[in-house]
């Protein structure tokens, strides 16, 4: 006898809980396992929270812990780095989400992950999927940070489509979430050494 697993709607999957700490994301009703992220994208995440958190309260700033509901496969995405409004503050569930009935985040970063070609999934998650879903939800500033390419590149929402910006070295990044923020590219990229 084979075993079908039960597809989950998302306000089911909002109410999961295995007991672990294990994050997952909802492809057509079914859990997939989100891996660990490598330790470089850990601290680039973190050198950044610390960085941005000088201009906004440090509670808006948020590496590895904030859920986004999309549109699309999958139905949800853990951004590397969110920056929330004060209105996300208040609506918590078991655990910190930003649901499609609510406001988008300021700001998602995302560090991709070591890939082998343009081909492969890490590469093809973050850009690609991840800038129509990003997109298609209003977040109005999504940054990509490309270690091993070496570039960051902030895509900024105007009429509704994203408009990419490519930083290298010694290239000052421009934020129209943070104005004042003065940070390389060459910086943000040595973060984790």
């Amino acid at each position: 006898m084979t075993h079908t697993p039960v597809k989950l709607t998302f306000e089911q999957y909002l109410e999961y809980d295995d007991g672990t700490d294990n994050r997952y994301e909802l492809f057509d009703g079914e859990l997939r396992p989100v891996p660990s992220e490598s330790e470089e994208n850990g601290w680039i995440a973190v050198w950044l929270m610390y960085k941005l958190a000088q201009f906004v309260n440090p509670r808006l700033v948020r590496p590895h812990e904030g859920e986004l509901q999309v549109i699309g496969k999958p139905l949800n995405r853990f951004p590397d780095l969110v920056v929330i409004g004060n209105e996300h503050l208040t609506r918590h569930r078991k655990r910190f989400i930003i649901t499609l009935d609510m406001p988008p985040p300021q700001l998602v970063v995302e560090v991709v992950s070591p890939y082998r070609s343009q081909k492969d999934e890490n590469y093809q998650r973050d850009y690609i999927d991840k800038v129509h879903q990003y997109q298609e939800r209003g977040i109005p500033e999504y940054w990509i940070v490309d270690p091993q390419a070496k570039v960051v590149i902030v895509l900024l929402l105007v009429n509704g489509k994203y408009q990419s910006t490519e930083f290298t070295g010694s290239q000052q990044i421009v934020s129209r979430t943070f104005p004042e923020l003065k940070l390389t590219a060459a910086q943000v990229l040595s973060a984790s050494n």
